[in-house]
């Protein structure tokens, strides 16, 4: 602490100078604002808490000289903010500052803020927690710019309280929550390190294992904190951000959550809804999908919400429309699809309940320009001919081999393997089924149409086709002999066809 000669001699001649002195802090010279920032912070060292009576014109200079160019103001700006934290009353303090916030939050308001936080004592800072919490928490504070350099100062401030308050952040622990999970909202990988070890310090203040535990404590509240607007969603809103943060980031939290979860999910993904906004929406419940007993099946609840999922959130944005984005949303919805099926979320017995409604939409998409959704497609159908293809009738049967063989002429690879297993499958469904009598004439068209494919230059098609037919000869052997034969004499490559005559000539002798 300086001499008492010292603080008397500047506190009373403090009044004269201070207004010269910020007037230099704006100066277009920059040794002279360097030279002006170092005395400040001199001169307020010495002052102490006569610096009271200054406060407008000091933050209003401190304000100005947080945004300059020059990193050496700056950095002296900063610790003069700290000595108001240090000197004077939060009372008084935060009462001025405040209102910059509600006019116009600046990075540079949210920096002084900061620092005046970092440098009061706990004890003093301690009243006045709840309104540092709920100002920050503000839509029109944490919300009023997406620039990485004004969320990593309102993280400061974050930071700042945690460090300083302590466990008394446990009463402003949801604002705090709410301000970070803005903060990851947005796209910087080292503003999500930052965030993530922040919430760990929050989380140890309050003697809590992890960050996942404050999402278990505040997850109903943060919910519908962001719920709140979701009618009104589109692509621009920063609520969609926010719930992606909260649904990919809480882990098997979100599991206990479902109600919440879901009502926004339905509420959003409704077709009439913006395209932009649903396709985000679908890009989190895809990604949650391909890890669900991590994430929203950590509790085994979300098989009970299957039924609202699909009829209320998949099938109706399955429906084909015109455009790119409609496109992606089809595409991403036969992905969830997948997903559920492909972690047996969706068991038989629900296949069964759905499969009216979702078998044509999903044939639909066999037509699809995204390879990944053709090619899911194709899975999908496959497992519904395993499920419930014995129970078809001859339409679906017809229109089901009309679209798969389709794809045996695809231009991927995956995709026309894909439908060659899809249709051994429907040659073993038809075997079984009560239509197979009047699906006589279908099966010769196949027949003739998949031993073009035995000619096909990948030999790993030929292969799986030749499988295929293996299993469709047990259906009308004689006719496929008959058509075998016809195919030798137009000079198709003989060695599948042969084996293949050799295969029925086996299976004959063994009946």
């Amino acid at each position: 602490r300086p001499g008492l000669g010292c603080r008397e001699l500047v506190s009373r001649n403090l009044s004269k100078i201070l207004p010269g002195l910020c007037h230099d802090l704006t100066d277009w010279v920059e040794s002279t604002r360097v030279k002006a920032s170092q005395l400040l912070y001199t001169l307020l060292l010495h002052a102490e808490d006569h610096i009271t009576q200054h406060m407008e014109l000091l933050l209003r200079t401190l304000y100005q000289a947080c945004s300059d160019e020059e990193s050496e103001v700056v950095k002296n700006s900063v610790k003069a903010a700290e000595l108001i934290g240090t000197f004077v009353s939060p009372k008084v303090s935060l009462k001025l500052i405040t209102p910059a916030f509600e006019q116009t939050p600046k990075a540079s308001c949210v920096m002084v803020l900061a620092a005046v936080i970092r440098g009061s004592p706990k004890e003093i800072l301690q009243p006045h927690v709840a309104q540092l919490g709920n100002t920050l928490s503000q839509a029109g504070v944490c919300q009023w710019s997406e620039e990485v350099f004004y969320m990593e100062q309102l993280l400061s401030c974050v930071q700042a309280l945690i460090e300083v308050c302590q466990e008394d952040c446990r009463e402003i622990s949801l604002q705090l929550m709410k301000v970070l999970v803005t903060i990851m909202a947005i796209p910087s990988q080292d503003l999500k390190e930052k965030v993530e070890k922040t919430m760990s310090s929050l989380a140890e203040v309050q003697q809590l294992e992890s960050f996942h535990c404050l999402y278990k404590q505040h997850i109903i509240q943060l919910l519908e904190w962001v719920s709140v607007s979701c009618e009104g969603w589109t692509c621009y809103s920063p609520e969609v951000l926010q719930f992606e943060v909260i649904a990919t980031h809480s882990g098997p939290v979100i599991g206990e959550a479902l109600d919440d979860f879901i009502l926004v999910l339905k509420t959003g993904l409704q077709p009439n809804r913006d395209p932009q906004m649903r396709l985000k929406l679908f890009t989190v419940l895809s990604q949650l999908l391909q890890k669900a007993s991590e994430t929203i099946n950590s509790q085994g609840l979300f098989p009970s919400y299957l039924e609202t999922v699909i009829k209320d959130i998949l099938a109706p944005n399955l429906q084909w429309h015109a455009g790119r984005t409609a496109a992606a949303i089809r595409a991403t919805a036969v992905l969830c699809l997948w997903a559920l099926i492909h972690c047996e979320m969706l068991s038989p017995k629900e296949i069964l309940k759905v499969k009216d409604e979702l078998m044509p939409q999903v044939i639909a998409s066999l037509d699809e320009d995204s390879k990944i959704t053709r090619l899911m497609a194709c899975r999908i159908v496959d497992v519904f001919l395993k499920v419930c293809g014995r129970q078809f009738d001859a339409d679906k049967f017809k229109n089901t081999y009309t679209e798969v063989l389709k794809r045996l002429d695809d231009a991927s690879c995956d995709v026309r393997l894909a439908a060659a297993h899809t249709l051994a499958n429907w040659f073993k469904c038809l075997k079984d089924s009560d239509v197979k009598s009047s699906m006589e004439g279908h099966v010769e068209f196949l027949y003739q149409e998949l031993l073009v494919h035995l000619d096909d230059p990948d030999e790993n098609l030929q292969k799986a086709v030749l499988e295929v037919l293996k299993e469709g000869s047990i259906l009308y052997p004689d006719l496929l002999v008959r058509e075998i034969e016809g195919a030798v004499q137009k000079h198709q490559t003989p060695i599948y066809c042969n084996q293949l005559l050799h295969h029925i000539q086996s299976a004959k002798a063994s009946a």
